[in-house]
């Protein structure tokens, strides 16, 4: 009998709350949680502005020694992953962990830890020579993003496959898809998923702003987000982590669980053309969509709600409005789209796991979260991106896609399951 891959618990940390209620609440809501960036002076910047998670490692119950020893995105991993635990309802420690994996997605790893260690041991560049003696004794984990994927092992007690996926901007939603694979292919019974990343410092932002990749309306950081609109001038960036518990239908059949949904297709291709470029006809997101469908044995027309990458750029927008036309044909006319960049910024590889989360949630609540800040609508951007306000709707079946630097196309259907009711 085929193994299927299932979604039985999940966990967030977001720009305007932590938990999973809380995301739920500004997603459905439509509110902004973009904002003048308050973790360094970005004054001298171009573009000032982030989705920032009022995060407090001692009130989510860190130890010191654990705020100590985790860099920031380490830290989301680990209290998004307790509460994922938490809701999956798993007896973790009653498991054979040699059954239970993890499959981490980052993009940038431990950047705000090494940028600080970096300032330190040169005196803030003032020596070439870096001194190691002012470094602090964690270091090596934070030049190895893998660290982060060890740490939420040792959070859950995995023995199993344990790994990082770190394919820029789709890395969390490949992840996921990783974890399916395992599931699938009878590596695991349970895998711990998603994505997380906390990537505002400086060199992060300096580096967007050499490319010109995000927006300038500093002066209005909560409306600056704007995918397909025609007002639009760039990303904002973000930061957050999702978590997922993923694991085998009949093993979580089996113990009763309430299951969000089951991970039906996935397929991730790269257009081999340009670091940041994209091609406008979508042909390498549409080729992911089609495989996607295929595994999911779904036609165009079960595609009931698209989750968009929505970054808030003219380039990405034309690339997968014209993706969704070539996939879906007529019927992308007839369904909604939103895009949650909109909310809370792009999270880099965090965001994917956070897009899955939020669909899901659209799954339980029969509510599709809207597109932000989009009141004038671009002309070539043709297709309902749900503008401003959630729309209630009932949608067995989504498919949430990213777009990543290096030309990384990935695509994704969820589907509803019978009999999952809590």
């Amino acid at each position: 009998m085929s193994r299927r891959a299932v979604i039985t618990g999940v966990g967030v940390v977001a720009p305007g709350g932590i938990g999973t209620k809380a995301y739920w609440q500004l997603l459905s809501e439509g509110r902004t949680a973009t904002r003048i960036i308050t973790h360094f002076d970005a004054s001298p910047y171009r573009s000032r502005m982030a989705g920032e998670a009022d995060f407090d490692p001692v009130r989510e119950g860190l130890t010191p020694q654990e705020i100590r020893r985790l860099d920031r995105a380490a830290q989301f991993a680990v209290v998004a992953g307790r509460e994922a635990m938490a809701d999956s309802g798993i007896e973790f420690d009653q498991l054979d962990p040699g059954r239970i994996g993890v499959s981490l997605g980052t993009a940038v790893g431990c950047t705000t830890s090494l940028e600080r260690e970096f300032i330190v041991g040169s005196d803030r560049g003032k020596y070439w020579e870096v001194d190691a003696s002012y470094a602090v004794p964690h270091l090596y984990d934070y030049f190895t993003p893998s660290s982060m994927a060890t740490e939420l092992a040792w959070t859950v007690g995995a023995e199993g496959p344990v790994s990082v996926v770190s394919t820029g901007c789709t890395s969390g939603l490949d992840s996921v898809g990783y974890a399916a694979e395992l599931i699938m292919e009878g590596s695991a019974d349970v895998v711990v998923t998603g994505g997380t990343e906390a990537p505002l410092s400086p060199i992060t932002v300096v580096c967007f702003d050499v490319i010109r990749a995000s927006s300038t309306r500093n002066d209005d950081p909560t409306t600056a987000c704007r995918p397909f609109d025609k007002t639009r001038d760039g990303l904002v960036l973000g930061e957050g982590s999702a978590i997922i518990v993923l694991e085998e239908l009949e093993h979580a059949r089996a113990r009763g669980a309430h299951i969000y949904g089951e991970v039906a297709g996935f397929a991730s291709r790269c257009n081999a053309y340009h670091m940041t470029g994209l091609h406008p006809e979508g042909i390498e997101m549409s080729d992911a969509i089609n495989i996607a469908l295929k595994q999911a044995r779904a036609d165009a027309t079960d595609v009931g709600y698209i989750n968009a990458h929505g970054s808030g750029t003219k380039q990405n927008d034309l690339h997968e409005t014209a993706a969704f036309k070539r996939s879906l044909g007529a019927h992308a006319y007839k369904t909604p789209v939103s895009g949650f960049k909109s909310m809370i910024g792009h999270s880099l590889g965090a965001i994917g796991s956070l897009e899955i989360v939020g669909s899901l949630l659209a799954f339980e609540q029969d509510l599709i979260p809207p597109t932000a800040n989009l009141h004038e609508q671009d002309p070539e951007c043709d297709l309902d991106y749900t503008p401003l306000v959630a729309r209630e709707k009932k949608v067995d079946t989504l498919l949430t896609v990213g777009s990543g630097f290096g030309g990384f196309q990935s695509a994704m259907v969820l589907k509803k399951v019978e009999g999952a009711g809590r």
